[in-house]
């Protein structure tokens, strides 16, 4: 698999404020990938930087194989941009938007991307209402169905679903999952951890300019502190041998439960129940918990998983 973003050494700064300070990272192909930072961390200028709307002060960026700062046309070529507000012209029906910019990429079988757009983004039967008339899931939709006009291999997502009820939200996400499905690469940043949790492949977390943490969602949640198996035991005296083999066990003796220290991977569970099959032990129930995101966000950052874009 192949990169659709290499960014290494990227700085950026606007005056004496330093936004960026030399992150590094990749993005494969057919992936997302999810940065998440508090208010201020610089997830806005990464992406105005990689969409070619701003220059770097250093480092290099990669988009599609062409360099940013030398070749800004053929990345423009490459990508879609939705932003975290619907860019869709309200006086126009949401069939004159899409067809606006059919016209504005010069696509061939103009009417048929059109009509194709419509139905798979559910829009076919509001096509010919204005857009003011749309609902703000509608919008997002339709904004992203402008976005995908050009067939763009790569689309960077700003706050997807900002303001979205939760119906409308899981919609999007399936929508973003088809489009993965099919080939194509995302970049998404958003301010809620459950989408990024649901979502991403893989996960960067950015604080103050530097990116702190990289990994999945599982290899992020196993760097914090707290995971642990919980095991359930039928009656005290299970409980009681279970906890002399598990000396570092903290017990539970109303709920007949012993909680371990793990880092929730295979290795140590394989390790755990080996301990306990020694001493011919079972347990009637077993489950592994790991921090969720929050707790991932708050660890690195210090900051609250209010996390909405700059």
């Amino acid at each position: 698999m192949s990169s659709a973003i290499e960014v290494s050494g990227l700085r950026k700064a606007f005056g004496d404020k330093v936004v960026l300070d030399g992150i590094d990272f990749d993005v494969q192909e057919g992936t997302i990938f999810s940065l998440l930072g508090p208010n201020g961390a610089g997830k806005t200028t990464t992406v105005n930087v990689l969409t070619t709307l701003i220059g770097a002060d250093a480092g290099t960026v990669r988009v599609a194989g062409h360099d940013v700062g030398k070749d800004a046309k053929a990345v423009r070529a490459t990508i879609g941009v939705t932003g975290q507000f619907a860019a869709v012209d309200e006086l126009l029906t949401g069939q004159e938007n899409l067809q606006m910019m059919a016209d504005l990429h010069r696509v061939g079988s103009r009417r048929r991307v059109v009509t194709e757009l419509l139905e798979r983004f559910d829009l076919a039967g509001s096509a010919g209402k204005m857009a003011a008339t749309y609902s703000g899931g509608m919008r997002r939709k339709l904004d992203l169905a402008m976005t995908l006009v050009g067939n763009p291999r790569i689309i960077f997502l700003d706050e997807p679903t900002t303001g979205l009820d939760p119906r409308s939200r899981r919609t999007m996400w399936e929508i973003i999952r088809e489009l993965v499905a099919g080939g194509v690469t995302i970049l998404l940043t958003t301010q809620y951890l459950e989408e990024a949790d649901q979502l991403a492949d893989r996960i960067a977390v950015l604080d103050q300019g530097r990116l702190v943490a990289q990994g999945t969602s599982a290899e992020l949640k196993r760097q914090i502190p707290g995971s642990h198996v919980l095991l359930r035991f039928a009656g005290a005296a299970e409980l009681d041998a279970a906890a002399r083999v598990l000396a570092e066990a903290t017990r539970d003796d109303e709920a007949l439960t012993l909680q371990v220290p793990s880092d929730g991977g295979t290795k140590s569970l394989r390790s755990l129940l080996d301990r306990l099959d020694e001493h011919s032990l079972d347990a009637e129930e077993l489950s592994v918990h790991t921090p969720d995101l929050d707790d991932v966000f708050l660890a690195l950052t210090g900051h609250s998983t209010e996390v909405s874009a700059e």
